[in-house]
């Protein structure tokens, strides 16, 4: 008895392409392309037992649509590059960048989305570069861009040539608006200084940088802000330094703000050479979350920076960029400040009587 033989379905070791799923179908490989991307060019309607055969020879087949392809169609294809200026997975670094890559991972699968590692790029004076020779930035439909400091330079070719991109973190405008998520730092820091002065603080120093990345600036601008208008006196040590800190007690400051809280073990045990109570001699407030690991055994006074939010709320952002012209993008929410989680501690107390002075 004869048998009746069907169309032949390719073998494993050749990559399944839309003219195997057309024959296979029945159709032509521009309804299978109408079917894969859910388009209906030109008011085409496609008959839904059509549709359901070409879903069945996809599932059957197990294809897997070729991305460039699905690029040169749609202009995107939901591959989304993450560029990291520091390295993040070191043992020093993961602990603060792991909730950031984790609210990216949770969203790009709740979005269909890929993720793109971009770690090719060279490292030039410690820092990888964006638009270096071989630079492999253009696979993907643009760029989430991680680390603490950004290249003015990279950003100003983002805007200018008009490539999707987010920062996760403030940043500056650079030769235009900047798209970014980042942690609200200046709110943050002034309630906490606020805080500070209600608890009877008269002179009180921030330490750290506070130039550099906008993370620092923004802290330290918050910081000033709120002392000024509590009529607190202020200033500040640039690094936790055993002499500075000596000096900035001799003049009675009596609650140090640390712009790097991984500096506590230090500050703490400074302090405890020194013969100080900490919060009952100085209260030390943490701003932000370390960026190094350390032991922490106080219940540090501060808040925490919503990192894994952060990274989920990038890639909203990011594919809202995605098909926008300059008027709808300067009308888009791209530039979002998401608030930080204040924490009462236990390490900011009321300022010690007979301390202060003018």
């Amino acid at each position: 008895m004869p048998v009746e033989k069907g169309p032949a379905v390719p073998g494993p070791r050749r990559r399944v392409t839309q003219r195997d799923i057309a024959r296979l179908s029945g159709v032509s490989q521009a309804t299978v392309s109408l079917v894969l991307n859910n388009r209906l060019d030109g008011g085409v309607r496609i008959a839904a037992d059509t549709r359901q055969r070409v879903l069945d020879a996809i599932r059957e087949t197990g294809y897997v649509a070729d991305p460039i392809a699905r690029r040169l169609a749609d202009h995107y294809n939901r591959i989304i590059g993450v560029f990291t200026y520091e390295p993040v997975f070191p043992s020093g670094a993961r602990d603060f960048f792991h909730p950031f890559l984790l609210g990216l991972e949770e969203q790009a699968e709740r979005l269909g989305c890929d993720l793109l590692l971009l770690t090719s790029a060279p490292v030039d004076g410690g820092r990888r570069r964006m638009f270096a020779e071989g630079s492999r930035i253009r696979l993907a439909d643009g760029c989430v861009l991680l680390g603490q400091e950004v290249d003015r330079g990279d950003l100003e070719r983002l805007v200018t040539e008009g490539i999707p991109f987010v920062s996760v973190g403030r940043r500056d405008d650079a030769g235009g608006p900047v798209p970014y998520v980042g942690a609200d730092y200046p709110a943050a820091t002034a309630a906490l200084v606020e805080r500070a002065a209600t608890l009877g603080h008269e002179r009180i120093a921030y330490v750290g940088r506070g130039e550099g990345p906008e993370s620092y600036a923004d802290r330290l601008r918050g910081f000033r802000a709120a002392a000024a208008k509590a009529g607190v006196a202020y200033g500040r040590i640039p690094v936790a330094a055993t002499e500075k800190l000596d000096a900035a007690v001799a003049e009675g400051v009596t609650a140090v703000f640390l712009e790097e809280p991984a500096d506590i073990p230090a500050v703490t045990a400074w302090a405890a050479d020194r013969g100080l109570d900490v919060p009952g001699d100085l209260s030390v407030v943490a701003l932000g979350d370390p960026t190094r690991p350390v032991s922490i055994d106080l219940d540090v006074t501060g808040f925490t920076i919503p990192r894994r939010e952060m990274g989920r709320q990038a890639l909203d952002v990011f594919l809202g960029l995605l098909g926008s012209g300059a008027e709808e993008r300067a009308e888009a929410d791209v530039q979002r400040l998401l608030p930080c989680e204040l924490h009462d501690g236990a390490t900011l107390a009321p300022a010690p009587t007979g301390r202060n002075h003018s």
